[in-house]
């Protein structure tokens, strides 16, 4: 049900997420959801892209210090209240939401979100229970 995210550590100095981007384009590499948050020493990338599993060993390549987690990838159900039908079951359930950002694309006419949540599992069932639709690997795709 997760799809793999990579967080990359950039310095918070003008050129580096240029530079990062580059690197991914000239290895045909492409973006699929991506957010960014700064300090003021440094910068955090989340990236969803096509290939995660190449673009981990270029960025091994280059030197870019990264993680990798599991997270999420939902349509916004696209009605009034559509983002509630999301996080407020999450809520309930006590599932902690650690951020949230879109994709670059969509599918259809629905926005889809990813979500870094505490526990991916209980996240999925219960969103699951509330007929909330998973895009899975399909995003690698779009």
């Amino acid at each position: 049900m997760t799809i793999k995210q990579i967080s990359v550590q950039l310095a918070n100095i003008p050129g580096q997420l240029a530079k990062l981007v580059d690197i991914l384009d000239k290895e045909d590499i492409s973006a699929k959801a991506m957010s960014a948050a700064s300090t003021a020493e440094s910068s955090v990338v989340r990236l969803v892209v096509n290939d995660p599993d190449r673009a981990e060993r270029v960025l091994e390549t280059f030197g870019f210090t990264f993680e990798v987690q599991p997270v999420l990838a939902v349509e916004v159900p696209c009605h009034p209240a559509g983002m509630n039908a999301i996080v407020k079951p999450l809520m309930d359930a006590e599932i902690n939401i650690h951020y949230i950002y879109t994709t670059i694309e969509r599918i259809g006419k629905e926005t889809i979100l990813i979500l870094g949540v505490d526990d991916h599992e209980e996240a999925a069932a219960i969103l699951k229970e509330h007929w909330i639709h998973f895009v899975g690997e399909q995003i690698y795709n779009l």
